[in-house]
Parts: structure tokens; sequence; C-alpha cells
């Protein structure tokens, strides 16, 4: 009787197992390395011309461009600081216009936000003839460049004797069109079922709107903020045609003034593009993420 030798496999193999491949998290990290170069890159290409304005607005005017030809370190790094170009735009009243800037903006804000979520609210829970017509004419009214309706409107807000007033630099910033589009989407994710229960319970279509809809709307709400204050407080235009009077400047027709027929006070402009970008850029850092959130819950795909 013969005896035949059998060979064990290695204590922990397992024989029927098929060999893995040789590193099998490289072949995923390589892609999400180059994705994440890729966007660092973007970013820094981005991230450069804010730099150099910034650094443009505390530099000596003299050397805003002398540095450009060759580029250099000191391109991107000033030789020496100075505060003086902000000295020259406080000292031409850029203080009263950032004012006008703010107030006006507030005033859009709190206006426009009343004005858009009772719009989009309408538009997405009361059934009334037309509806659907209104919401076409409202989403082809934010396609239409404002600048192609401004002087028309200018004649329009003139004939009604509101030149240089608060009052025309609000009204055209209050029914933002995008800004209803967006309520309007965030509105009809709400369940309908918590509309008719409140309703079965004698709740009015404002108290429904009130208690219901707007404090689940918070983020739509900051959404829709955010396109309101983006608007109006870079307005140009609008602003240079309907208040001429220094006492109505807002901050952008201030900072353009700099450029005149006695030459460009390029220090000055920088200083006051840099304060002026600085407020809305601290305010879409902080809201970011609630902005985000209106949109991709909004059902816009």
């Amino acid at each position: 009787m013969s005896t035949q030798t059998q060979r064990r496999p290695p204590t922990g193999s397992n024989p029927g197992a098929v060999p893995a491949p040789a590193g099998p998290g490289r072949p995923r990290q390589r892609p999400r390395l180059g994705m994440v170069v890729l966007g660092s890159v973007i970013a820094v290409l981005f991230v450069l011309p804010l730099w150099w304005a910034a650094v443009s607005a505390l530099r000596p005017q003299r050397e805003t461009f002398a540095t450009l030809s060759p580029v250099s370190l000191w391109t991107l790094l000033p030789r020496g600081l100075t505060i003086g170009n902000f000295d020259r735009l406080f000292d031409a009243e850029f203080g009263r216009a950032l004012l006008n800037s703010t107030v006006v903006t507030v005033a859009t804000l709190v206006i426009g936000l009343a004005i858009c979520a009772t719009a989009a609210f309408a538009l997405a829970v009361l059934h009334f003839p037309g509806r659907g017509v209104v919401f076409a004419v409202m989403v082809v009214s934010f396609l239409i460049p404002f600048d192609a309706i401004a002087i028309p409107l200018m004649s329009i807000f003139r004939d009604a004797h509101l030149e240089n007033t608060y009052l025309a630099l609000v009204l055209p910033g209050v029914g933002n069109g995008f800004a209803v589009f967006l309520l309007r989407g965030f509105f009809l994710g709400v369940p309908v079922d918590l509309a008719e229960a409140a309703r079965v319970e004698g709740l009015g279509w404002w108290g429904v709107f009130w208690r219901i809809y707007l404090p689940l709307s918070r983020p739509a709400l900051i959404g829709a903020g955010l396109i309101l204050f983006v608007f109006q407080w870079q307005a140009y235009l609008w602003p240079l045609l309907i208040a001429p009077d220094p006492e109505m400047t807002v901050a952008p027709v201030a900072i353009a003034q700099f450029a005149g027929q006695q030459g460009v006070d390029f220090g000055a402009i920088f200083a006051g593009a840099v304060l002026t970008a600085l407020v809305p850029l601290l305010i879409l850092l902080f809201f970011q993420r609630y902005f985000t959130q209106s949109v991709s819950s909004s059902g816009l795909k």
C-alpha cells in the first residue's frame, strides 16, 4: 500500500482565492491626484488677479504698473506699503458713497425678499387662471439684460419725478425674476399635505405661508437674498443714469470717477475696488453652504 505525500498550503493562504493585483489603490488615486492638481492650478489663476489688485491698493501709485514688465516676484509683493491710496479715496467722500450703497442694498434685500417670496409662494402653491403664463413672463424677464431696458426705464422714473432718490435706486432691484424662480422651485418641494392640513385646521393662505413655508425655506431665502445683494451692490449703470447728484452717488460710480480728464488715479481705484469687493466676498464665503443647498433643493438640474 503506497502512501502519497500531500502538500499542504502555507498557513493563512487560501488556495481558491484569485491573486489580487499589485497596488489596488494606485489606479484610483492617480485621477484623484490629477483633479486636485488641476483644481489647485485653477484656484491660483483665480486668486492671482485678486491678490495683485489688493497689493496694488497698498503700494505707491508709481509702482502700480512698473513691476509688470518684466514680471517678477515684486509684481505680487510690494517693495513698500502705503495707505495713501485709501486716504485719497476717503478724501473724495467715498465713505458717503459706500454708505449709500449699503442703504440701497439693505432696503433692496428686505423689500425684495418680501416681494419675491410671496410671488414664489403664489406661483408654487396657489392655483389661479394664467399661473403658467405669469411664470413664463417672469422667467423671460430675468433673461433680458437690464442694460437693454435701462434707458426707457430711466425716462419713466424721470416722468414720475423719482430722479436722485433712494426709491429710484431700490425699485428696479426688488422684483428679481431669478430669485422668484429659485424660491418657487424650493416651495414646490414642500409636501402639499402640510398646507392641506393647515387649511383644514382653519389657517388662511397667509398663515400657511408665514407659519409653514417660510420657516422651512431658510436656505432658499438666503440664496435669494445673496442674488438680490450681489445684483444691487455691484450696480453701476442704473445709479449712474438715475442718480447723478453727488449726494446720491454709490460706491461703483464713485470708483469710476477717479478716471477723469486730469488722469487716472489707479491707486485709489484699486483701493476702492478692494473695499467694495471685500464686503460681498465675506458674505458669500459665510453663506456659501446655504446658497449651494438652496440651489440643489430648488429642483434646478
